[in-house]
């Protein structure tokens, strides 16, 4: 009796244990904010027209294209790819007086919540798209965002380029970046977006808003990196996971969850079974001894015991 409760126990855990990991599954997720393609056009307020992402998913970046670093040296973007590592590709300019600083800045906040390293794991390339800025101005900047990331020896994977006009449209226009020069406040108009690159330069995603969910910029990184960086949790994430390209996030995939979780009833299932069945025979293994040992007593022991 006691066994077959510790059975029916067993089971009733197991069928709990279930349910739990697929309820986590279900409730891990880490929305970035913002999360909506940008509009046509026609459909935009006055002054925004040539305003926001027309998303270029797959698309190849053209890496023949010339900038300048911010120590004023001539680099290629091919320069930055063909490492293994996946490229976060940030447009900005670096006077700008509010969104683009609170981009930046909500990137190392999500950067810095990661264990990959930078330089090592994957690349941040920052361009500016005002051709009238400068070198100076673009290492102004890295010096206050690599003092803010804090991570020693992460200086050779951050890079902060400038550039002429007809580069900087061949890059935008490559990944869809679209923004607009308003002559009356003598400011750029323009969309807070980050761009997930591969290793071999195409185009993996679009994250949107001036602040990233950690765990959206990590799932956002391994996908990109084609599975070279990351761990086992990272795949089994990905594969409840998947990036909606509507919303910029990574939403959950319902048929999978169910499929994992099925896998999972399975294999917890198979295991109590197994256990159980080991723990009966041995139980019916000690019994058996013990009737043995009963059964050979020495002459007479039946019969002293019915005397007394």
């Amino acid at each position: 009796m006691r066994s077959k409760s510790s059975f029916a126990n067993s089971i009733a855990v197991a069928t709990l244990l279930i349910f739990s990991a697929a309820s986590l599954c279900a409730q891990i997720r880490g929305p970035i904010s913002g999360g909506i393609m940008t509009p046509p056009a026609n459909q935009r307020p006055p002054g925004l027209q040539f305003v926001g992402i027309e998303q270029h998913l797959n698309a190849d970046v053209p890496v023949d294209l010339q900038f300048r670093d911010e120590s004023g040296n001539t680099v290629k973007l091919a320069d930055y790819f063909g490492h293994g590592r996946p490229v976060i590709l940030n447009l900005g300019y670096y006077q700008c007086p509010m969104l683009c600083s609170e981009l930046l800045q909500g990137l190392v906040g999500s950067m810095k919540a990661l264990t990959f390293n930078l330089g090592q794991d994957f690349d941040v390339v920052t361009v500016s798209f005002d051709p009238s800025e400068t070198p100076e101005m673009a290492a102004a900047k890295k010096r206050d965002i690599m003092k803010r990331y804090g991570r020693a020896n992460s200086e050779q994977g951050w890079h902060f380029l400038t550039g002429q006009a007809d580069q900087i449209n061949a890059l935008t226009r490559a990944v869809g970046y679209q923004y607009q020069f308003d002559p009356k406040t003598e400011q750029y108009a323009h969309a807070a977006a980050i761009v997930m690159l591969t290793p071999d330069h195409h185009v993996s995603g679009y994250f949107y808003g001036v602040e990233f969910s950690p765990k959206d910029l990590r799932l956002g990184l391994v996908q990109a990196s084609q599975n070279k960086i990351g761990n086992f949790g990272d795949q089994v994430l990905l594969y409840c996971y998947h990036y909606d390209p509507r919303t910029g996030k990574y939403g959950a995939i319902i048929s999978n969850i169910l499929k994992l979780a099925g896998v999972v009833t399975i294999l917890i299932l198979g295991t109590f079974m197994f256990v159980m069945f080991r723990i009966d025979r041995r139980h019916a293994q000690a019994s058996a001894l013990g009737s043995a040992h009963i059964s050979d007593g020495p002459p007479g022991h039946d019969d002293l015991r019915r005397v007394t």
